[in-house]
Parts: C-alpha cells; sequence; structure tokens
C-alpha cells in the first residue's frame, strides 16, 4: 500500500504520530507500505523515524553480503556490483534469529534500474508444489566456508578472536570447525519454513536457493568445483538429512518467486516499511548513481524451539 502526505513536501517525522497506527496495521496485513511524498531531509530523518515504532535498530550480525554502516542501525543496501542481480530473499532467512520489520530509504534513485522488487512469502508458500514444501519442512542445512572465495569470517562475526566466534556459534546453533589452514566452516539446520508469530500464517523463509551452488554462474561454479571438495564450496544447502538438492528443485523455487514478483521504480525520498516475515525483497541491476539506505528491528527466531 501506498501512502501520500497530507500536504505536499510534508515531513515524515512530522506524520509519525497520525500515520503509525495505520502503518503496523497495514504492515501486518499487506506486507508492506511505501510512503512516498514526504520530506525526508537527511538520513538522520529515516533513523528517527524508524526507531520510533518503539523497537532498537538492530546490528548487521552473521552476515551473508558486504554492507557499510552509515549510522547507529543504518546500513548501505547489499553492495553488490551495479550490474549484479540480487534474487528475492527474506533478510537473514538463513540464521533463526531474523529482524521483524525492515526499512528502506532512496535517498538517490538511480536513473536507471535499481528497483527493489517485493514479493509475498505467504503467496509463494501457497503456490509452492506441496512435495517441495514438504521436503522444506523439516528445514535446510545451510554450509559455508569463509576465505578466498567468500566473505572473511572476521568480516562476518565483525571480531578477529576465535573466541568470540564460537561463542557466538555455540549461542546461535551453528555447528562451527577450524580448519588446518586456519579458515572456518560453519553448518546450520534452519527453517525452510516458518510461521507468522502475529499472523498464524505459514510462510516461504529461506534463503537456499541463494546458497546453493546452482545460483553460482555456470563457468564459475565450474571452476569452483573442480577447484573444491564438495564440502569445501564457498556456500552451499542441503536437505536436513544432509542429502544434495537437485538443481530442477531450485529453478521451481525461483519460478515461483518470480511468479509472484511485484516491482516500482523508487523516487528520492521513498520510505518502504516491510515485515521481513511476510515480505521478500531483491534488486535489479542499475545504471548511474543509486542510494538506499536499510534499517532493521524486532528481533525475532526459533532458537527457544530446541
Amino acid at each position: 500500500m501506498m501512502i501520500s502526505p497530507a500536504y505536499p513536501g510534508q515531513p515524515l517525522l512530522e506524520a509519525f504520530d497520525d500515520l503509525r497506527a495505520d502503518i503496523e496495521s497495514l504492515v501486518t496485513k499487506v506486507g508492506g507500505v511505501l510512503l512516498r511524498g514526504f520530506d525526508v531531509p537527511a538520513v538522520d530523518d529515516f533513523q528517527q523515524f524508524a526507531a520510533a515504532f518503539g523497537h532498537p535498530l538492530l546490528s548487521y550480525e552473521f552476515a551473508s553480503t558486504p554492507r557499510s554502516a552509515v549510522s547507529s542501525g543504518i546500513y548501505t543496501s547489499t553492495e553488490y556490483p551495479a550490474h549484479q542481480h540480487i534474487p528475492l530473499h527474506n533478510e537473514q532467512a538463513y540464521t533463526r534469529e531474523w529482524p521483524m520489520k525492515i526499512w528502506f530509504h532512496c535517498v538517490t534513485a538511480s536513473p536507471e534500474g535499481g528497483e527493489t522488487p517485493i514479493a509475498d512469502s505467504r503467496a509463494i508458500y501457497r503456490r509452492m508444489p506441496v512435495e517441495i514444501r514438504e521436503r522444506f519442512a523439516p528445514g535446510i542445512l545451510y554450509v559455508r566456508n569463509y576465505g578466498d572465495f567468500d566473505m572473511p569470517w572476521q568480516k562476518v562475526f565483525n571480531t578477529e578472536d576465535r573466541a568470540e566466534v564460537e561463542a557466538f556459534c555455540q549461542r546461535a546453533g551453528i555447528r562451527c570447525e577450524w580448519k588446518p589452514d586456519g579458515d572456518l566452516r560453519t553448518t546450520q539446520l534452519c527453517q525452510g519454513i516458518e510461521t507468522h508469530p502475529v499472523t498464524g500464517e505459514p510462510v516461504w523463509f529461506n534463503q537456499g536457493h541463494l546458497f546453493h551452488v546452482s545460483n553460482l554462474q555456470p563457468e564459475v561454479r565450474e571452476s569452483l568445483e573442480e577447484m573444491l571438495d564438495p564440502e569445501d564450496m564457498p556456500r552451499n544447502v542441503f536437505f536436513a538429512d544432509g542429502s544434495p538438492i537437485d538443481d530442477a528443485i531450485f529453478d521451481e523455487i525461483r519460478g515461483v518467486m518470480a511468479e509472484e514478483t511485484v516491482m516500482f521504480p523508487w523516487q528520492a525520498g521513498d520510505v518502504l516499511m516491510l515485515d521481513n516475515m511476510l515480505v521478500a525483497h531483491a534488486r535489479t541491476p542499475f545504471k548511474g548513481p543509486r542510494k538506499v539506505v536499510v534499517a532493521m528491528a524486532e528481533g525475532h527466531g526459533n532458537l527457544s524451539n530446541d
């Protein structure tokens, strides 16, 4: 849903008190709200708006993609090269702890491309073939190898201290293993499907299609598979029992996601608020300048289920 200001150029922070109840209701029902036409003079105003909903803004932990901190609780969107497409995903669905809310603020809209496509995770679940839902229901196993071919563990865990990494992994239900060359391998069983804590609806909630080797460019995959054993690939995903997942399954999954995708061009000043479990997001390739910053809040997870 899109919400417009009461008058042209109305400051977003000024409108907060009047809009908060409607925004929270709409986000729970439809999954997202686009606030367009409001005055957002600085990133600090966006930060104050996101924080005003009452939950401290979260730091970006156990990262899977490069980001930079802009200010406290505010990050750049994923810093992949402009020509690359970032597929649909729910933020940090490859972990067992994630933000319930995510905000995007378009500071500079790219003159060409650079949209943030979105899709309803409930609709993706409903459309997903039953046999795939059944295979993903017990969870999926993520295996990551940090180092030369992926993000270094020091960047992912924001520390140089192995003991800190081990403590984080123990708390988060991640199995970690230091390899002879000093690099790190982690293995974690995470949800494939999850239930929204407020609506009670099942949602497709994982990043299997991003971590599976089929997400690599064919020539990159071929060269890595020639150099590395299967367990040493930078990242991969398996069924809960450790068995491999065939490429064809992810072809189907990506097809379902594509059918549910909605896309709109950014306008400078836009603020998009999503329920991170109800709505997945992506990024299209772009040309020219583009600046979109991100905030996350309201941590949730399923570690207590153990």
